[in-house]
């Protein structure tokens, strides 16, 4: 029988996605990683170096792929917030591993920061407007895209069960909302 790293380090990462989703970083276990994964727990330290180090490895995987899946439209700002509005809704765990990040870890890494100054450069490039600005329009897009995933589901939706419908009615409230913030902030119809 021979050893495949490149699997068992597949397994520790989708191990640790699902024990970092549950419980968070300071709750999470190695040992339940491990035996998730079903690898030794020397595997973790071998590979990642360390539990902190593992934790970063899963954020960096499951955000670079919402990145990738869900691309950047500083034209069509309406249009990026829906399609991360659909992902989040679709993907709800993501939602709660950047809360257990910013929880335990609130500072944001380089990349983080990067990451959201190019966008709001990419918002002032295309409207005109200074990177404050790009700024303001960034972070409030996205938390326009979170709000179904941030709002308790007994608020959203008196009962608790949201239907397909309100889910719609919300999505629209958020595109239209973000026109709006689109129009007073960078003088624009949202989608040029």
């Amino acid at each position: 029988m021979t050893y495949d790293s490149d699997a068992t380090r597949a397994r520790l990462l989708e191990a640790a996605h699902d024990e970092f989703v549950e419980r968070g970083l300071a709750g999470a276990r190695v040992d339940r990683i491990a035996a998730a994964a079903s690898a030794n727990k020397q595997a973790i330290y071998a590979y990642y170096g360390s539990k902190n180090a593992l934790f970063d490895a899963v954020l960096d995987a499951r955000l670079g792929v919402l990145a990738d899946l869900v691309p950047f439209t500083p034209d069509d700002l309406p249009g990026y917030v829906g399609a991360l509005f659909d992902y989040l809704v679709a993907e709800p765990a993501v939602m709660r591993l950047m809360q257990w990040k910013a929880l335990e870890r609130p500072d944001a890494s380089a990349a983080e920061v990067r990451a959201h100054v190019d966008k709001a450069a990419e918002i002032s490039a295309e409207h005109g407007v200074d990177e404050e600005e790009g700024i303001d329009v960034l972070m409030l897009t996205l938390a326009l895209a979170q709000s179904w995933n941030l709002t308790p589901p007994e608020i959203r939706s008196p009962g608790g069960h949201a239907s397909a419908a309100r889910l719609k009615r919300h999505r629209e409230a958020v595109l239209r909302a973000t026109a709006a913030v689109v129009a007073e902030l960078l003088g624009a119809d949202g989608a040029d």
